[in-house]
This record gives C-alpha cells, structure tokens and sequence, in this order.
C-alpha cells in the first residue's frame, strides 16, 4: 500500500513540486485572486477525477498562512469558503452560514479543535475533516471517535486535501436509490441519510452510515481493512487504525452485543464480513426454544 504523503526536506512535495502549506512566502493564490480556472474544474493533474458539486466549506485554522493557501486551493476548486481563526468564532460563522464541510485545526487557541467537533456535532450533522500537526495515533483516534471524518497530518500536500475535501462531499451527498439497502432488521435510506434498527433510528456519524451502507449492499462477502479504505474512504493510502475504529464504533449501535459481534464479524487474516443469516439464525433458533417449550409445557 502506497504510505501517506511525506514531504522532502526542501519545503516542496517532492513528487508535485508545490509548496507545503505553512510556509510564508510560497505564493500560494490568496482567496480572492483571480481563478486560474473556471469554477468546477479539475485542477492540474487530476483529469478524469469526477468533480464534487460545489459546496460551501468552512476552513478554521489560526495560522494565517495554511488557511490562505487551504482557502485558496478550495476557492480555485470551485467551493465556497469561509474562515475563523478561533473556535468561538468558527460556532459563530457555522450558525449564521451551516457550512457542507468543515476543515478543522485540531490545535487551535482556546476551544480546542475536539470541543469545537463535538459542538457542531451537536447542532446537525456535518462532514468534518481534522488537521493536525501530531502524529499521535491516539490523537487522531481521538479526532475520529468526536465524529471527524478525516485527517490530514500537517504539512500537507494542498492538491491532497482538496481531494479529500471532494471524496468527503461525494460520499455525503450520494444520488437516491430505488431501493435502499437492508438486512437483519438494518436499513439505510441514502437519499435521507438515516439508518434505522427494526424501526428505531440510529445515531451514527457520516463515515458510519457510510461503512454500514456498503456492508448492507455486500452481504456475506469479506472485505480486507485496504479494501474499504478504498471503497468507503475513496483513498489507496490511509492510517488502517481508522477502519478498525470506525467498525468497533458502528459494532457499538448495530450489535445486540458488541463484545460478541455476529452481523460485523471478523475474518482472521482477512478482514471483516456482513452477515446478516447470523441474525436470521438466531431468529429460527428462538422461535424453535418457544415451541420447544410450548410442547413440553402442553404434555
């Protein structure tokens, strides 16, 4: 698997040549220039990639630099954006504009990157993607159970994050299905992005409803931890820790009992597998108990 975008020492994506974020004087565009492309097409080097629909992205960063050059990339992308350099601030501009997708710093002054999470996370549903200059697995485990969606790890290849930004948007705004997926007492409708168990809404982030979505379109097949990084997460590379996160913390709402999972099952030197027959198993051997003890308590 191809590992994650590290720079070289000269300050320049080594295989793009661009300038890393977080560096005065690299001449990145300042939101505002001129577009050196029309709003909604592909920049340099990403021909063939389908587009996300424009959206408007809140970018919170403290550093003046990274944000004007994140802010500049998005803005050349075709999305609208907005900027807060603080937490406070950024609640403020997401109240008074509900952004699609939120770029968030982890470290930032005062309320922390977590805090503000949560709190969005607390007023509606929104795609957030952290970044973090640690490289802590710990601390981007902990971005993710908040209900981040992605990270990216500072510095950064701006091309990268803007690609992100577009797979997030893709994958939260997906086209109605005729029939939506469902299995074992779970179903997902879409269009509405809401997931139920036997009738009762569940409370799960984007990328949860996301993962639950492709295990209930791919029943009884396994699927290795690269796998769905790729087909959920729409990347080649990635921190494999964010998969497995994301499968204990969907086991917690669709399992009767998590520590004993019998829908998500793990396949040893393989992966994880769907398999709904485990429920309708058990269903067939409760029914077979009652009538069990219906005929004894009838003799």
């Amino acid at each position: 698997m191809q590992q994650p975008y590290e720079p070289s020492p000269g300050g320049h994506d080594a295989g793009t040549g661009e300038p890393r974020t977080g560096e005065p004087g690299t001449g990145e565009p300042r939101t505002g220039e001129p577009r050196t492309t029309e709003p909604g097409t592909a920049e340099p080097g990403t021909a063939g990639r389908r587009p996300a629909p424009a959206a408007r992205v809140l970018v919170v960063e403290d550093d003046p630099t990274v944000a004007e050059v994140v802010s500049g990339y998005l803005d050349r992308a075709g999305h609208v954006v907005d900027r807060a350099g603080d937490g406070p601030t950024a609640l403020a501009r997401a109240a008074a504009h509900w952004p699609d997708l939120v770029v968030l710093d982890l470290m930032l002054p005062g309320m922390d990157g977590l805090e503000v999470c949560r709190r969005m996370r607390g007023r509606g549903p929104v795609p957030v993607i952290m970044l973090t200059a640690r490289g802590d697995e710990d601390d981007r485990i902990l971005g993710l159970e908040v209900g981040a969606d992605d990270y990216v790890t500072k510095p950064f290849s701006p091309r990268e994050l803007v690609l992100r930004v577009e797979s997030v948007l893709r994958r939260t705004r997906p086209a109605a299905v005729s029939r939506p997926p469902a299995a074992a007492g779970l179903a997902v409708d879409p269009a509405a992005r809401r997931a139920t168990k036997n009738g009762t809404e569940l409370a799960l982030t984007l990328r949860e409803f996301d993962l639950l979505a492709f295990f209930l379109r791919h029943p009884g097949r396994a699927f290795s931890r690269e796998d769905l990084m790729r087909e959920v997460w729409g990347w080649d590379f990635g921190d494999l820790s964010t998969v497995t996160v994301h499968v204990r913390r969907l086991r917690g709402k669709v399992e009767d009992d998590p520590a004993r999972p019998r829908l998500i099952q793990t396949v040893w030197g393989v992966g994880y597998r769907f398999d709904p027959t485990a429920h309708e198993g058990e269903a067939r051997e409760g029914e077979a108990h009652k009538d069990e003890a219906h005929e004894g308590g009838g003799s």
